[in-house]
């Protein structure tokens, strides 16, 4: 396609931001429709984490190297609104009201047991999610994207072709496109009453953020932790740059409300990581929580991504399912996508292992009665 392509976004998390991103810059006039708020679900609540190379050996390998590559990239050129940080990662454990630490145990977490250091400050980084999704946003408007709040209640398609062509607004507006990129996370599921999507599920995760200041270094923990139960949870711990620590222990599948602002959290889920992180960190225990959190992540089937064009249709694309990497591969995925679209072929990461007409297409009727974003 050439420039001053028309391009329509049907979402506003960190897919949607970046692919609206590395669409404008190259020049394509860019709309993104959000009906909630830009970064308000997993973009707005998740770690943050970023890792080079922890999916070697696996289809994501190439997209992960390149989007952790560009991570730092975007971060300098962009002058570092969202914190982006590098980390020593270590991996250990710990067991509720248990009175032995172990020797290698950090001075801020001195109920944690580490056995194995995960990643360097050369490999491993975070970055604030909110901030990130809403300054690549920021910075796709700057180069003439255009950013609606507003619902998407059906396609436009060619009588010619049966091609899409634009979107329907609740509003009553058409906005048309030479392409419609849906990257609405787990609720790009609603879509395929309208295309052959594959099925795309929903991961609930549950967080806390607390206000810890100076008090812990630049250290990311991966844990197992024994309940007083027996139970074991497996909590992550990330020091931002900003002075608040992400904490999240408990993630379940469960039904995805179809407004975004409807989530909330699994009953007493909040209170056993609040449990966990007091029993393991003086610094954490002595914190006030900032914010108390859930958010669904988008997995399917086989695990990876939906990344590219619905087969049989012109003009559709897809970007979701990237379950707890998207916040990590949203760079990748963006620059991916506007290659895709603007050139015909990704250049710098091979798209054919999320290519989506690998899955099979979920039925709508599964989805009668449902709203889409």
């Amino acid at each position: 396609m050439s420039l001053g392509t028309r391009i329509v976004i049907c979402g506003g998390g960190a897919i949607g931001a970046a692919i609206a991103y590395f669409t404008s810059r190259r020049g394509a006039r860019t709309t993104v429709i959000e009906r909630h708020a830009v970064a308000g679900a997993a973009s707005g609540k998740s770690g943050g984490f970023l890792a080079l190379d922890w999916c070697r050996g696996s289809p994501l390998d190439q997209l992960v190297r390149r989007s952790f590559e560009l991570h730092a990239q975007l971060s300098a050129d962009l002058g570092d609104p969202w914190g982006y940080r590098r980390l020593t990662t270590y991996g250990g454990y710990a067991v509720e009201d248990d009175a032995a630490r172990g020797a290698g145990a950090r001075p801020w977490a001195d109920g944690v047991t580490i056995t194995s250091r995960l990643g360097s400050p050369e490999t491993t980084a975070l970055v604030e999610p909110r901030a990130f999704t809403t300054g690549l946003m920021h910075a796709a408007k700057a180069h003439g994207a255009v950013l609606r709040h507003d619902t998407v209640v059906g396609l436009v398609r060619s009588r010619a072709s049966g091609g899409v062509r634009g979107v329907a607004l609740a509003s009553g507006e058409i906005v048309e496109g030479d392409a419609v990129v849906i990257a609405m996370g787990p609720w790009s599921i609603l879509v395929a009453r309208w295309l052959p999507l594959p099925a795309v599920f929903a991961y609930k995760g549950h967080s806390l953020v607390f206000e810890t200041g100076g008090n812990i270094p630049a250290e990311a923990l991966f844990l197992e932790y024994r309940e007083a139960s027996g139970e074991i949870l497996t909590p992550e711990v990330f020091p931002r740059a900003d002075g608040t620590t992400w904490v999240c222990a408990i993630s379940t599948f469960g039904p995805v409300p179809v407004d975004p602002a409807d989530v909330a959290p699994d009953e007493g889920a909040h209170a056993r990581i609040e449990a966990l992180c007091r029993n393991i960190s003086p610094a954490l225990a002595a914190a006030p929580i900032k914010a108390r959190q859930a958010c669904f992540r988008p997995v399917t089937e086989d695990g990876l991504p939906l990344i590219g064009v619905l087969p049989g249709i012109e003009g559709a694309y897809v970007a979701t399912g990237h379950s707890v990497w998207g916040m990590l591969n949203a760079p990748a995925t963006g620059e991916a996508m506007s290659e895709l679209i603007l050139d015909g072929a990704a250049r710098r990461v091979d798209l054919a292992p999320f290519a989506p007409g690998r899955l099979p297409p979920l039925d709508p009727e599964h989805l009668r009665g449902a709203q889409a974003r």
